[in-house]
């Protein structure tokens, strides 16, 4: 609301935009997606973007973890309650980590940031000046390593497609700001691979499989296609194009070529990235990529017939398989809802509805064009999706959930499943 408030004020847009423009914009960019309803080059001005960038800013660290970095910075120590909550927000078991984890997630921050805004230097100074140049740079610095998919460029950066630069830095910021701040961290302070946790573990193998279907399957799905890879004529820029499409969907949601021109069976594959994400404690949204690894390891430990889940020698409770289970239940709903009540309300293709409530609940950004469609009521349940996307639905779930302890056991009955 404060974040809508500031776009409307006049010197943040260069002609007067709605209330649902700015509440939508807003809640775009503290959610990290991106997806605009205004033109974020022409209809904002250099303020306008600022405000945006600083939405994204605090989106991306979490405001628990912001709100800690404050107290610090005012020398005011944090109560229990406090330090509850920062706790469960990064999924610390105790409680003399959190000043370490916080410090560290600042020191990722600021040194992702900056170099990528220097290395993005090397491509936009030269080509718009010094200070434009450095302006641009900063921004999509920001909005690559907190995934949010935002370009002060109107087409995205369609006209910077093989650029080498943009190739390497951009993808290189969304995919080390969604493993998570703690992945990052256990990198950086353990020995390699053995004295990984679980979660790490599972998190890289989880990406880099993620990674090699999104670009292999882009490229082989769209190699011929006129509109996309088909445009470029030598095999490597196709490649370099693949592999940039291919990162974004679970993430970022930049494009250097048009989506709405993806063909069918992309679009459905992009829904599925969009719709896991990344990593939780990270600057992303979706099921999560551990989630959908442990229902990976659950159906398999299922079908082989094995009472109990593991990997890497470790051993995955039942409260965690539970989680799973609650998280994308409760996310299959929410989206089908969507889906459900825009199409009721809207003349628009399935198939377009369809990828912009899965972009919406996967903090992706990524559209079909079909963004500036939406009516008011439409920009109200994205702008929902979005939210409950980045909060995530367990939160939601335990929000709403009562806990009541079972005093009673009742003998097991028979059930017919599958």
């Amino acid at each position: 609301m404060l974040g809508a408030f500031c776009l409307m004020l006049p010197f943040a847009t260069t002609r007067p935009i709605s209330l649902t423009d700015a509440l939508f914009t807003s809640t775009s960019a503290v959610t990290v997606t991106g997806l605009a309803v205004i033109d974020t080059q022409f209809a904002l001005t250099f303020w306008g973007q600022l405000i945006v960038m600083i939405l994204i800013q605090l989106g991306g660290l979490g405001l628990m973890t912001f709100a800690v970095l404050v107290f610090a910075a005012l020398g005011m120590s944090m109560g229990v309650a406090q330090s509850t909550y920062l706790r469960e927000d990064l999924k610390q078991t105790s409680y003399e980590s959190l000043s370490r984890l916080t410090a560290t997630i600042l020191r990722i921050v600021l040194l992702a940031e900056v170099a990528g805004a220097m290395l993005l230097c090397l491509t936009f100074v030269p080509k718009f000046g010094f200070t434009l140049g450095v302006w641009h740079a900063i921004f999509h610095s920001v909005s690559a390593f907190n995934n949010a998919g935002f370009s002060t460029f109107s087409p995205g950066l369609v006209d910077f497609a093989t650029d080498p630069i943009i190739n390497v830095v951009l993808p290189a910021l969304w995919i080390t700001g969604g493993i998570g701040y703690l992945v990052t961290s256990e990198i950086a302070r353990r020995k390699f691979w053995t004295a990984y946790s679980l979660h790490t573990r599972l998190m890289l193998v989880g990406t880099a499989v993620l990674i090699v279907l999104g670009v292999g399957l882009t490229a082989v799905l769209e190699w011929n296609n006129p509109k996309t890879l088909g445009q470029f004529d030598s095999a490597l820029a196709r490649m370099t194009v693949a592999w940039f499409q291919g990162t974004v969907p679970r993430t970022a949601g930049f494009n250097t070529v048009a989506i709405g021109d993806l063909n069918d069976s992309t679009s459905l594959l992009y829904m599925a990235l969009m719709i896991i994400g990344a990593g939780p404690t990270s600057t992303a949204g979706g099921l999560k990529v551990t989630t959908i690894m442990v229902l990976f390891l659950a159906t398999m430990a299922f079908f082989r017939r094995r009472t109990h889940v593991w990997a890497f020698g470790r051993s995955v409770g039942l409260e965690e398989v539970l989680k799973v289970m609650a998280v994308i239940s409760l996310s299959a709903v929410l989206m089908f809802t969507a889906i459900f009540v825009l199409t009721m309300t809207h003349n628009g293709h399935f198939l377009d509805i369809s990828f912009e409530v899965a972009s919406a609940f996967g903090t992706t950004g990524l559209s079909r064009g079909y963004t500036g469609e939406l009516s008011d009521f439409g920009r109200i349940v994205i702008m929902i999706v979005m939210f409950l996307g980045r909060v995530g639905p367990l939160t939601l779930g335990v929000f709403l959930a009562t806990s009541i302890p079972s005093r009673v056991r009742y003998p097991q009955g028979q059930l017919h499943l599958g």
